[in-house]
């Protein structure tokens, strides 16, 4: 048995019903061969049309209830979904441009009732709306109210805040401030915006459109309730699968921390580096970790006996946890950092970044011990990494690492002694403005010494490298290299002075002098100009300058 197929509209329809028959005939004509539809298929259609029926009472009203009954009539018993939505599809035009032209009301529970009859175009539960991408769940519409009352609502302005996504379907997006609208409204221009926003534009004494900038000739604003109810039930959908994510994950970690405290070997390295996959992409995970106790867990997996791939696992793992004061504390026993400083001279890349950041995190606690990172095998290692131009961001988190300790005191007599000073030095002109902030602010940091002023002295490239950085790269780093260059000059004027005004130091002085940084720098450049200027007539030292090529 073939459905009956309806060619032509029935006499006496006009209007709207006329034109969707039409509309009807002609895209129902290729339905000849149609199967006929099982008793549970046909259970499902009445369902289908049940639900629809309600969607379009609650959102368009009995109106267009009856005149999708009128069109349904006049074609037959058996009309198809595929055909109405067809039918309307011209009418429709897309329904993502209608939502955005204010016409959603009139027009959107047609296309709703052709999203529940077109079983095409429904995956899994998912309803899509090819002119956007828009993808809805059914169930969760009709559960968040969209096809009627459900249970407790979630608080959009939460759902919003908390999923932070960056692939919003645009007709969600105020124009004005172009994040998703929580209250939408429409102008009689055909434009949606949020209250707030268009609200604010009227106060400030605008009477347009702010996207056509079409004078209003009306200033209501009227709520766009079905585009409130399409963003809440998006973005519901998309919080209720977050927040799925989210559980599986915690089980998950919770699975894997009770595994580590049976397994050994190779399995234990798999299942470190499963964790660390998780902890790194989920924030739920790390909170999973911290509250059942998993910190000191994998932190009693560090001891003198522990092999390097599970420690460089273990490392890579604590480094992107919040650790406690006493978890920190724990770490720095001398068997844990004597592992971590071996890593750090014999782990790959990624091992000695992550060593560096572990004792940096360790070292912020209150009342350090600087005899912890007083190694000579820690501070070579670090020396090392940082000398390594192959890879920039272990020199960048050496010396962020460097930084930190020379702000200790009683360890900067050793970073001294390594030769750490003509290494630094030679660096200078290859680093980013970043890391030579840092390598100044340590070079600074140990002229403080005399140890560390003759160094500096003895290196033949600390004026040149030095002084190329005045006025080029930040005020701090002037700061730190004016410090550097006074202690040099003011250990050896006659030999240094001479040096740096060749190297330009004169005419950068004058520069400092006359711009508007920090009055201190000023003072102290006025200083280092007049001890320059000691060895040389006034004529021969306004040569000296240079200034024109300083400049160039």
């Amino acid at each position: 048995m073939t459905a009956r197929v309806v060619r032509r509209p029935r006499a006496g329809l006009t209007g709207w019903s006329r034109f969707c028959c039409c509309g009807v005939s002609t895209f129902n004509s290729g339905t000849e061969n149609k199967r006929r539809a099982s008793g549970e298929e046909r259970k499902r259609e009445r369902e289908r049309k049940a639900v629809a029926e309600i969607s379009l009472l609650f959102i368009g009203g009995s109106a267009v209830v009856r005149l999708i009954s009128s069109v349904c009539e006049a074609s037959g018993p058996r009309l198809s979904g595929v055909a109405l939505v067809r039918g309307f599809w011209g009418l429709l035009d897309s329904g993502v441009a209608l939502l955005s032209r204010g016409y959603c009301c009139r027009f959107m529970p047609l296309f709703a009732l052709s999203l529940v009859w077109l079983p095409s175009w429904r995956k899994d539960g998912e309803l899509r709306f090819e002119g956007g991408g828009l993808v809805v769940d059914l169930e969760a519409v009709a559960k968040n109210g969209v096809l009627g009352s459900g249970g407790e609502k979630l608080e959009l302005k939460k759902m919003i805040e908390e999923l932070d996504l960056c692939d919003v379907p645009s007709v969600f997006i105020c124009p004005i401030s172009l994040e998703p609208m929580q209250d939408p409204v429409t102008l009689c221009t055909g434009q949606t915006y949020e209250r707030s926003n268009i609200l604010k534009w009227f106060s400030m004494g605008h009477l347009t459109c702010p996207t056509t900038m079409q004078e209003l000739w009306d200033d209501s604003i009227t709520p766009n309730k079905t585009l409130y109810h399409l963003i809440y039930s998006w973005f519901s959908q998309k919080y209720l699968q977050m927040k799925k994510r989210s559980e599986d994950v915690q089980g998950r970690v919770s699975e894997l921390l009770e595994s580590l405290k049976k397994v050994k070997g190779q399995a234990r390295v798999q299942a470190l580096k499963e964790l660390h996959k998780v902890v790194v992409a989920h924030a739920s995970a790390k909170k999973t970790v911290v509250d059942e106790g998993g910190i000191s867990l994998i932190s009693s997996l560090l001891g003198p006996f522990t092999s390097h791939a599970v420690g460089s696992e273990v490392i890579s793992i604590l480094v992107n946890l919040p650790l406690e004061s006493d978890a920190k504390t724990n770490l720095m026993q001398p068997a844990k950092i004597s592992l971590v400083v071996d890593m750090l001279n014999e782990g790959t890349i990624e091992t000695k970044i992550n060593c560096t950041k572990l004792i940096e995190l360790l070292m912020d606690v209150k009342d350090f011990n600087s005899e912890i990172v007083s190694s000579l095998s820690l501070l070579v290692g670090l020396l090392r990494l940082i000398k390594d131009k192959r890879y920039p961001n272990g020199t960048s988190a050496g010396l962020c690492l460097l930084k930190t300790i020379c702000s200790h005191k009683q360890v900067r007599n050793l970073v001294v002694n390594i030769g750490a000073v003509p290494q630094l030095v030679e660096l200078l002109p290859s680093l980013n403005p970043e890391c030579l902030e840092w390598a100044l602010f340590i070079l600074d940091a140990l002229s403080t010494l005399p140890e560390g002023r003759q160094a500096l002295k003895d290196c033949p490239h600390t004026i040149p490298n030095v002084v190329k950085l005045l006025m080029r790269v930040s005020e701090s780093c002037t700061q730190y290299a004016l410090s550097i260059l006074w202690a040099v000059c003011k250990m050896a004027p006659e030999e240094c002075a001479s040096v740096a005004v060749e190297a330009g130091l004169a005419a950068k002085l004058l520069l400092v002098i006359q711009s508007g940084c920090n009055p201190v720098l000023k003072q102290r450049s006025a200083e280092l100009l007049k001890l320059c200027s000691l060895n040389y007539t006034a004529t021969i030292f306004i040569s000296k300058c240079k200034l024109t090529r300083t400049i160039q």
